[in-house]
């Protein structure tokens, strides 16, 4: 798990074009995951997680509250300001106006950071539970790191976020505790993933649909007749693939509906039907029609095996082993947590739209001190 996502632009670099699309889609989610960072790190989406409790309890610049853990309101504007300007920097100011079904830009990173930086207080007292601490050279990077980037601040954006070094400080210090014990809690994960489990093939597909859409986007499955239409049709071309002369990429590009060719997945990456015909089969050979959801299939196989890809699927398999490890441990130890939001601050809580306030290196400092 890398905590430290600094970029939360990232692969919005595509363009502006883009970033209302990418909102459409995840806006829900991003919503639904609100606060749930202060809940078990799974629990997003699940009814059944784990409540905040809404409190007027709080002082007057707490943000949040997390058993013995406070957020202050100038910790949070240092996470707020810094996405903020991520954001411009790669859309440009403008790209506050957009709004999806209601919900604004600003409202969502606003949650977003919300999450983000509840999960680092949570990762900090998980360590402080398991009495993991950082060491004299690693604490003596965070405070370089605090001066770096607090003397990169003028004296205008450290006034309207609040902040001073030891605040700074503080940050890096959760920041770098939430990374350590990660590592200390999946250093024994060492999962042994043998070839065939991580093992990509690439092949070749002809597709014959069986259903269309119909004008609000729904799906129309053809008549049982079109579709025995539609096999017949396949069975053909699967025999004209199957000849030893037969050029399969022409027959694709003739026949198939759809606008890619050849695919490289692993196992569990594709329909069930499509993924068992295709890993059956031998470098060269061609499949039978296989019937999915999307329609009828003609598959070759061009690759068995490709061996480096295969390495790397193995390693992002025994990641994906080592976050499920560690979500385990988060999610016991958040079930103890008195959780706590201070509802008036958090809704006074507001992005910096001033000239002055450009600083955006925070996440990009922490990254120099704490490489991964």
């Amino acid at each position: 798990m890398n905590v430290a996502d600094r970029h939360p632009a990232g692969d919005g670099r595509q363009g502006r074009q883009r970033l209302g699309g990418r909102l459409r889609r995840r806006a829900a989610a991003l919503l639904c995951c609100t606060l749930l960072a202060l809940a078990p790190l799974s629990a997003c989406g699940d009814e059944n997680s784990a409540k905040v409790v809404f409190t007027t309890g709080l002082g007057p610049d707490e943000v949040f509250r997390i058993g013995n853990g406070v957020c202050t309101v100038p910790e949070m504007m240092v996470y707020l300001t810094n996405t903020q300007n991520q954001y411009e920097s790669v859309y440009g100011a403008e790209v506050w106006n957009i709004s999806v079904e209601g919900v604004t830009l600003e409202e969502n990173v606003k949650d977003t950071v919300l999450a983000k930086i509840a999960q680092i207080k949570t990762m900090y007292l998980l360590a402080q539970d398991r009495e993991v601490a950082l060491d004299e050279a690693e604490s003596g990077r965070v405070e370089q790191a605090a001066a770096e980037y607090f003397a990169s601040l003028n004296e205008r954006e450290a006034e309207l976020m609040g902040v001073e070094q030891k605040t700074i400080e503080q940050l890096y210090e959760e920041y770098a505790l939430a990374d350590k014990v990660y590592r200390y809690i999946i250093q024994d994960v060492t999962p042994e993933i043998s070839d065939d489990e991580a093992r990509t093939i690439t092949v070749q597909h002809i597709l014959l649909r069986t259903s269309t859409e119909d004008g609000a986007g729904n799906r129309v499955d053809y008549s049982r007749e079109r579709k025995q239409e539609i096999y017949r049709n396949a069975c053909e071309i699967r025999r004209e693939a199957a000849e030893d002369e037969a050029d399969f990429v022409d027959l694709a590009t003739r026949y198939s509906e759809d606008t890619t060719i050849s695919y490289s997945f692993g196992k569990g990456e594709m329909d069930l039907a499509f993924e068992e015909a295709a890993f059956s089969l031998e470098t060269g050979e061609v499949s039978e029609v296989v019937e999915t959801e999307a329609g009828y299939h003609i598959i070759k196989c061009l690759s068995t095996f490709d061996r480096e890809q295969t390495d790397l699927n193995k390693q992002q398999i025994v990641e994906e082993r080592r976050r499920e490890v560690f979500g385990q441990e988060y999610d016991a130890f958040v079930e103890t947590l008195a959780r706590q939001l201070n509802e008036k601050v958090w809704d006074e809580v507001a992005l910096l739209h001033d000239e002055a306030v450009e600083t955006k290196s925070f996440f990009d400092v922490y990254a120099k001190y704490f490489p991964q």
